[in-house]
């Protein structure tokens, strides 16, 4: 296989590899909302077609943005539970404001975004992204009933089909390597979703009355609005996500024997910033990089950016046709649950893996940890626990992830940015012995 062909070969592996992860996000979101039918699949669709743009706005490479490195773009899992809890509270307008804001912001501080690092290490991101994938595991066991208010929640098919697909993901990933694991998650759903249709689960009439083609929209789920504490939720979702992306563009700037400068880093958050900034407008998600393309690209060897290119070119077009995106709809909630509970499951095990080296590190990251996870699990099981406070400062509790990453952001200030006094005293005897 020679030119084209093979470069289109590579390319459709990039698109299998992220296209659970790309789907599974407005499903579960979507789903949780109650969006169904036409809007859900238009949700779907826009979101593969807007991981098309995104991707090709970041391995661009001109003055004002783009890494211009063979990174795959699609939406961050971090967001799933804040825009579930943001849509919950305020409805879907007040998501979309919130990931327009957020967008704006990055793109703000993207020039400098260096320099705030430093509040975001490992023992806050860690935090994190862990207290994120906690607070997503009742979704997953929610649907692994059959989703809420089902009338045959918890019935012996539902439990069988969602854990003979977390059963059959589970041994893909166990007993293959390279492209088929990194595809289990989608094998699983696939497979899944053939049994449930065998024992008639399954409901084709959305891909019955899907079109084959469709506009895309702005704003086609209304005119966003703004509220202060989703805000503050999108954005530190927003700044978590950098954090991870620059590990990636570190790693892919090793893979490509390329030294990142500051410049360059700087573009790579403009472009994120303006991906998010475009799934506010058409009415999808915030996006960053993927890292399971990486490993991908390690696999076969091949780092050139046309691959990427046309893996973009792909989703483009996918995202315009509604009767592809309208498949993914008719995958039952059972076996998107077993899939959900080791997608999230997932972003929990990243979160512990962040932790892990710290937590030994001291005994200071250790109640940091201890007290961030502590409050944002807390205040996510009971909410009602701040009710009484003025609305001021209910921004910043109502929110389990909110109320559990300002406790770590503050906390790590504390123990690990204001110097003690024993350790002004050591520094001190230092300079007199030097």
């Amino acid at each position: 296989m020679k030119g084209p062909l093979r470069l289109s070969a590579l390319a459709i592996q990039h698109v299998l590899a992220m296209y659970a992860g790309a789907v599974l996000v407005p499903l579960i979101v979507g789903a949780a909302i109650g969006l169904q039918g036409e809007q859900l699949t238009y949700l779907i669709s826009i979101d593969i077609l807007m991981c098309g743009v995104a991707t090709i706005l970041q391995v661009m490479n001109n003055r004002f943005f783009g890494i211009g490195l063979p990174v795959v773009l699609g939406c961050t899992f971090t967001a799933v539970g804040p825009m579930i809890a943001i849509g919950g509270e305020f409805g879907i307008s007040a998501i979309y404001g919130a990931i327009l804001v957020s967008g704006l912001f990055v793109v703000v501080i993207s020039t400098f975004f260096g320099k705030l690092v430093r509040f975001f290490p490992p023992v806050v991101t860690g935090s994190v992204v862990t207290i994120i994938g906690i607070t997503l595991i009742p979704v997953a066991i929610n649907n692994m009933g059959g989703g809420d208010g089902a009338a045959d929640f918890g019935s012996v098919t539902n439990i069988s089909l969602a854990f003979g697909t977390l059963l059959f993901i589970i041994l893909v990933y166990r007993f293959s390597t390279g492209f088929l694991r990194a595809i289990s998650i989608l094998l699983g759903l696939v497979v899944g979703t053939i049994v449930a249709a065998i024992v008639g689960m399954v409901d084709f009439r959305p891909v019955l009355d899907a079109s084959w083609l469709h506009i895309v929209k702005p704003f086609y789920f209304g005119l966003p609005t703004f509220e202060w504490s989703a805000i503050i939720t999108m954005i530190l979702v927003a700044m978590v996500s950098l954090v991870e992306s620059t590990g990636v563009y570190f790693a892919l700037g090793d893979i490509c024997k390329r030294d990142l400068t500051k410049d360059d880093l700087s573009k790579g958050y403009r472009a994120e910033g303006l991906a998010i900034i475009l799934g506010g407008l058409f009415n999808s998600f915030p996006y960053t990089t993927f890292s399971q393309n990486v490993g991908l690209m390690q696999m076969s060897g091949v780092k050139t950016k046309n691959v990427i290119y046309i893996t973009g070119g792909m989703l483009i077009t996918l995202g315009f046709i509604p009767k592809i995106g309208a498949v993914t709809t008719i995958i039952p909630n059972a076996v998107l649950g077993g899939a959900m509970v080791a997608m999230f499951g997932m972003v929990i095990s990243q979160g512990i893996k962040m932790l892990s080296n710290v937590m030994g590190s001291s005994q200071e990251n250790s109640m940091i940890i201890a007290c961030s996870i502590g409050i944002g699990l807390g205040v996510t099981v009971v909410p009602e626990l701040f009710a009484q406070l003025p609305s001021s400062l209910q921004i910043l509790t109502s929110n389990g992830i909110v109320a559990g990453s300002m406790t770590a952001i503050i906390l790590n200030i504390l123990f690990n940015m204001i110097p003690s006094r024993k350790k002004k005293l050591v520094v001190l005897e230092e300079q007199k012995v030097g």
